[in-house]
This record gives structure tokens, C-alpha cells and sequence, in this order.
């Protein structure tokens, strides 16, 4: 059996023995089986993938920088990134934004009886700020406090570096290489653990919550999911076959399992060795093949963040803010 039909079948069990567990009402199976069991199973598999994100991040990204071996190529590559980055989230923030108006998530919600005097917007920083912040002060520190986006910026720098050094790099070229492959090997282990992982977060969600609770959410949770699909289906892939020329019923078989592990957890499987080797079959030209994966998840990831924020607008803040550990799938 697939791993894609494993995590499949452990999302439906968690909806079915978590809403079973939910109407016994049983202090003994709420204390022990789900704030127990459910909790720690679900911790230390969330735990897992927070562990592999620091490593990846920086070893996948100097092999991809130093893989192109020419900076002006580099300069090429990262100018169009910065773009497609860039066109992508306006498009997935405007799509969302256009959703919400038309179907109206929120609209109806009843407050009576929620206290949201102290609810704040937090203010946001000016956009000098966001770029000044992401030059580092410690680059050690940024990497205890997964700070990814001076991360990123610290290992480009890095990358570029090695690629100045020419062949005075090449051991530590060579040491990051087999690092990356240790650590797609240490993604495979945990990968293996994600059915019962999903399992146990989805029954503990619904043995706490119970299924009640998402009725007054389901407008919420369907334009964003319709903008997903949207983003993911219409945008990425008329760019994908304009940019490439590959077929996109392909590429969605290719990603079936990447997708489903992302839907069932909210998070990316990032640099799953599945992703690597379908980009080295997809792709002609090496140095864009070595960047393209990583590209490719940051663009998903910025997009699925411009549904939520496009999204997010028209619901009451207190609806979501009690609702925010409703599912991780959600």
C-alpha cells in the first residue's frame, strides 16, 4: 500500500474514533487515551518534522547555490524566482479576496456570549523594516530560532562564497552533498511514522472539539480550500506548462503524495527525496533543476499563505481565534 493511501486511511480514522471518543464522554479515555496517547503521538510527530526543517533548509540550499557554479547565472535564476515569487502571491491573495466577497465566510456569525474586548490587531512592520530584518545579527541565533528567512539569506550568502572559492570549496561542497543525502534518508524515516502521526493529531482534534464545532466554519474552510484548489490547480499549472512545457496531470500524479501529506498536516513535505528526483526528471537545464524544488515549495507555501490572508478578512477574529486548533488539516 502507498504511503499517500496510508495517510488517506489514517485521516479518515482519526475523524471516525475521534467523533466515537467525543460522544462517550469518558474522563478515563479523555485524560489517558487523548490528552494523553493522542497528544504525545501527535507532538512528537509534529516535533519530527520541526526537526528536519533547519537542516534541509541550509544544506539543500548550498548545494543548489554551489551546484550552479556561475553567479551571474545565479543572478538570473534568483531575479526570476524573486518574480514568479512575487506575481504568485498577488495572484493567490487576489483570487481568495474575490472568493471571500462572493461567497461571504463570517457573514451571519452569531457573538453573543464572546468577549472580544480584548482582541488586537497586532501592527504590522513597514515593508523597510521586513528587509532590514532579514539580514541577521547572529546567524547562529537564527538558526536556534528558525528564523528562515535569515536563514535563507545568511546560506545564499554562504553558497555564494563557496562558489567564489572555486575548487578550494570542493571538500566542503562534497560534505554538504552527503549531509543533504543523510538527511533525505532521516526524511524517509519519519515519513514512515505519518499515517499513525496524522492519525492521532485528527482523533485528538476531533475527540476534544467534536464535530459540531465545524459547522460555523465550513464557508470559512470551503473558500479557502476553493482558493487552494485554485491556486493550485489554475495558477501553478498554466505557469508550469508555459515555463516548462510539461503536462500538468503529470506532474499532479507526481505530487499526489506530497500534496495529500500537506493537506492531512498543513505542513509541506519539503524536501522529501520524491520531490528531488521527480524535478531531476522534469528538468533539462541542472541548474535550474537544483533550485527548482525549493523554489517551487516557496511559492506553494507563500501561496497557501495569501489564501489564508485573503480569507481571513471577512471572518470575526474571535471565531477564528477559538477555532485555531480546531484540525491541522483545516
Amino acid at each position: 500500500m502507498s504511503l499517500t493511501m496510508k495517510i488517506l486511511i489514517g485521516m479518515l480514522a482519526g475523524v471516525v474514533v475521534g467523533a466515537a471518543v467525543n460522544t462517550l464522554d469518558n474522563a478515563f479515555v479523555s485524560d489517558v487515551v487523548v490528552g494523553g496517547f493522542f497528544a504525545m503521538i501527535g507532538t512528537m510527530f509534529v516535533n519530527a518534522l520541526k526537526m528536519l526543517v533547519v537542516p534541509l533548509v541550509f544544506f539543500s540550499l548550498v548545494c543548489g547555490v554551489a551546484g550552479i557554479g556561475d553567479i551571474r547565472v545565479l543572478g538570473r535564476v534568483g531575479t526570476k524566482s524573486f518574480g514568479l515569487y512575487i506575481f504568485t502571491t498577488a495572484v493567490a491573495i487576489a483570487t481568495a479576496i474575490l472568493l471571500a466577497l462572493l461567497i461571504g465566510p463570517g457573514q451571519g456569525f452569531e457573538m453573543q456570549g464572546i468577549d472580544a474586548s480584548g482582541i488586537t490587531a497586532k501592527e504590522a512592520p513597514s515593508v523597510w523594516e521586513v528587509f532590514a530584518n532579514i539580514v541577521p545579527t547572529n546567524p547562529i541565533q537564527a538558526f536556534a530560532s528558525g528564523e528562515m528567512l535569515q536563514i535563507i539569506f545568511y546560506t545564499i550568502i554562504l553558497g555564494v562564497a563557496v562558489v567564489m572559492l572555486g575548487d578550494q570549496s570542493a571538500s566542503f561542497v562534497r560534505a554538504c552533498e552527503y549531509m543533504n543525502e543523510v538527511m533525505m534518508k532521516i526524511v524517509s524515516i519519519v515519513m514512515a511514522f505519518a499515517p499513525y502521526g496524522v492519525f492521532c493529531l485528527i482523533a485528538k482534534t476531533f475527540a476534544e472539539q467534536g464535530i459540531d464545532l465545524f459547522v460555523p466554519v465550513l464557508a470559512y474552510v470551503g473558500t479557502l480550500v476553493g482558493a487552494l484548489f485554485l491556486h493550485l490547480f489554475v495558477t501553478l499549472m498554466i505557469l508550469l506548462k508555459l515555463a516548462t512545457g510539461l503536462s500538468p496531470l503529470t506532474f499532479m500524479k507526481k505530487m499526489r503524495s506530497a500534496q495529500i501529506f500537506a493537506f492531512s498536516t498543513a505542513r509541506l513535505e519539503r524536501d522529501d527525496p520524491r520531490h528531488a528526483a521527480m524535478h531531476h526528471r522534469a528538468h533539462r537545464r541542472e541548474e535550474f533543476r537544483r533550485l527548482l524544488h525549493r523554489s517551487f515549495w516557496s511559492d506553494h507555501q507563500h501561496g497557501r499563505h495569501g489564501d489564508h490572508a485573503g480569507c481571513r478578512h471577512r471572518v470575526p477574529r474571535q471565531c477564528l481565534r477559538d477555532r485555531a486548533s480546531v484540525s491541522p488539516a483545516i
